[in-house]
């Protein structure tokens, strides 16, 4: 008994009727012109005036549905007085199809039917609950139900019936409020396709964060570790070879250039504002990027073989890459040595290699620390080429980074 009271004495189940209730307020200047043909039209039956005013007061209800700002205003107050979970309206993507077009305008409908419903009801039992214990107005209560009738005329007969229509007016407020809060979710909530179509966007979305994630780590990673290497050699050489220290240090200002060009893309892509055409390093820029490394003392043995101009677009900027973040981790964590750039075009197959000396397990000297992301970042881009890849010892004392790419007309 006490449980079945518990919605009675909810603050928010009268919360929620009242916006059920607001309906009936809101609704009143449309039935006014809904009873414009009615009052034209006069010579028509009682029940066909009132037919056509039913039918063109739904049909004004339904085209006020399909305004967006309407669809901003009951999710804003659903939330509030319904206590309903519902995103932003504009937040969630149309789905374009004609159901998820009409499902605010039947919200709209029921919400009026059953604000209309529930204010006459509720209204009518708590005016009887008031006036009726004690004869008030001089009010009495008959009721008949298969065949037989019952009359409270005073006395603690009406002021049971009183409490009895009070309570049942609250019963009202609680039907109202629950039916609200179902169906809102239902047809205030994106759809089935727009949940989907939200979903695909944030994937997308995510994918592409991912993506530049994986370019700002290696042009960056790159461009700290050949710096910082470079400004070591510069600095030791700065007395004894002034023309190697020049050298060192305008390759630091081209290397730091270039990572400024791709910091300021992913940040504007990061800031969703128009950003500029993308920074592209393709493998015909490898000389370039050999150059980089070889000024930081490092010696680098190119193998390139086969057509790579053949080789474009997506394909060829991974593989680049690729490359990148393989010399990085031999200038980080190698033992000094001739480096090994292995790139062979083939007509279906694109394979990249890197080898390079280690020491002490596979780590020199001067290895730089590691955040353990540039093999896993490796990894998930050749995996999202369909390709190969294998690290590991080449030997007792090498490093080998094998990658091997299906070559496709499109890349």
């Amino acid at each position: 008994m006490i449980k079945a009271m518990r919605p009675l004495l909810r603050r928010s189940t009268y919360s929620g009727a009242l916006f059920g209730y607001g309906a009936v307020l809101a609704s009143l200047p449309l039935l006014s012109f809904a009873l414009l043909p009615a009052l034209v039209w006069r010579s028509a039956p009682e029940g066909v005036q009132i037919g056509v005013a039913l039918l063109l007061w739904a049909v004004l209800i339904g085209l006020v549905g399909l305004a967006r700002t309407t669809r901003r205003v009951l999710v804003l107050s659903a939330r509030r007085l319904l206590k309903v979970p519902l995103p932003d309206a504009d937040a969630v993507r149309a789905s374009g199809s004609r159901a998820g077009r009409w499902r605010t305008p039947l919200w709209l409908l029921l919400h009026v039917a059953v604000g209309w419903t529930g204010a006459l009801a509720s209204g009518l039992l708590l005016f009887v609950g008031l006036t009726l214990p004690g004869g008030w107005l001089d009010a009495e209560l008959g009721l008949s139900l298969l065949g037989r009738s019952v009359r409270v005329e005073g006395g603690w007969q009406s002021w049971a019936a009183g409490l009895g229509c009070l309570l049942l007016a609250g019963a009202v407020c609680v039907l109202v409020t629950r039916t609200l809060r179902w169906s809102a979710p239902r047809l205030l909530g994106p759809s089935a396709a727009e949940r989907l179509a939200s979903a695909a966007e944030r994937e997308l979305r995510l994918a592409e964060r991912n993506r530049l994630a994986h370019e700002l780590h290696d042009s960056i990673g790159h461009t700290l570790t050949t710096t910082t290497i470079q400004a070591a050699v510069a600095g030791e050489v700065l007395a004894a070879d002034p023309v190697a220290a020049r050298a060192a240090l305008r390759s630091i200002e081209e290397s730091a250039r270039a990572a400024l060009e791709d910091l300021d893309y992913v940040l504007g892509v990061l800031r969703e504002r128009e950003a500029e055409t993308a920074p592209t390093r393709t493998l015909a820029d490898l000389p370039e990027l050999f150059d980089r490394v070889r000024h930081t003392g490092a010696v680098v043995e190119p193998d390139l073989s086969g057509d790579l101009a053949h080789v474009q677009g997506t394909l060829s900027r991974a593989a680049y890459r690729i490359l990148q973040e393989g010399l990085t981790n031999a200038m980080r964590h190698g033992a000094g040595g001739p480096i090994t750039v292995r790139v062979r075009a083939g007509a279906e197959v694109l394979e990249l290699g890197v080898v390079n000396g280690t020491a002490d397990g596979g780590k020199g000297p001067g290895a730089f620390p590691s955040s353990g992301r540039g093999l896993s970042g490796l990894a998930e881009r050749v995996r999202l080429l369909n390709g190969d890849i294998e690290t590991g010892p080449d030997g007792p004392r090498h490093w080998r980074l094998a990658v091997r790419l299906p070559v496709r007309p499109s890349a």
